[in-house]
């Protein structure tokens, strides 16, 4: 896929944002992640339920995941996995479910009874909520991965310029692109950046995991 934003330094047009919009959207994600986490507070306890009665294993999922700058720092979710899923990764990682610097896997054994559910309605993703409150990531900006093996091509880490998000383009777009047009999407996001794409984002969506057309 062509590069569309060679010559384009990212972290210079980042730095160019206007300070509101960076003061709006750091304010929009404490207040909404702060509120969140409150008011989903019951639901949170009956997923902990949920996955526990299941396996007794841990409710929650802790991995690193590179952030701004490509600083790392330690990403939360549901656990939606066997206990001891990624001694099991290798064994179930083919060579075809490599995407650039991510990988997905088709229908994964690993993958519980329960965490089938959390991953179709993304409830999963919402302990991701406290490393918004901390800072570590945004309501809108491209999502943290797993990598496979880090190639660090300098065109493609441009995409680590923000934070990064709960959602972005490439969460609504259907998900199954090539890594150079994942690339692509955030770095028109990081380019075309403010608050009324967020909020498009945001409402987008919405309408995504009502019709349960989770990240799997």
């Amino acid at each position: 896929m062509e590069r569309k934003h060679i010559g384009q330094d990212m972290k210079e047009v980042y730095r160019k944002k206007p300070l509101i919009y960076k003061f709006i959207k750091r304010t929009f994600d404490i207040v909404v992640s702060a509120v969140a986490l409150i008011l989903l507070s019951p639901l949170f306890a009956v997923v902990a339920i949920l996955i526990k009665k299941e396996d007794r294993g841990p409710v929650f999922f802790t991995a690193n995941r590179y952030g701004k700058d490509m600083k790392r720092f330690p990403m939360h979710k549901f656990r939606s996995m066997c206990v001891n899923a990624e001694e099991k990764l290798k064994e179930v990682l083919k060579d075809e479910d490599k995407n650039g610097m991510a990988y997905k896997i088709d229908n994964d054994p690993r993958i519980t009874k329960i965490g089938n559910f959390l991953r179709r309605t993304s409830i999963d993703e919402l302990p991701q909520l406290l490393n918004v409150l901390k800072g570590e990531m945004s309501i809108v900006g491209p999502r943290p991965i797993g990598t496979t093996d880090m190639e660090e091509d300098p065109y493609d880490m441009q995409r680590y310029v923000v934070r990064p998000g709960l959602t972005c383009i490439w969460q609504i777009s259907g998900r199954m692109v090539p890594w150079d047009e994942w690339v692509e999407m955030d770095l028109d996001y990081i380019e075309q950046m403010n608050v009324w794409l967020d909020l498009k984002l945001i409402w987008k969506t919405f309408s995504v995991v009502i019709a349960q057309d989770g990240s799997r």
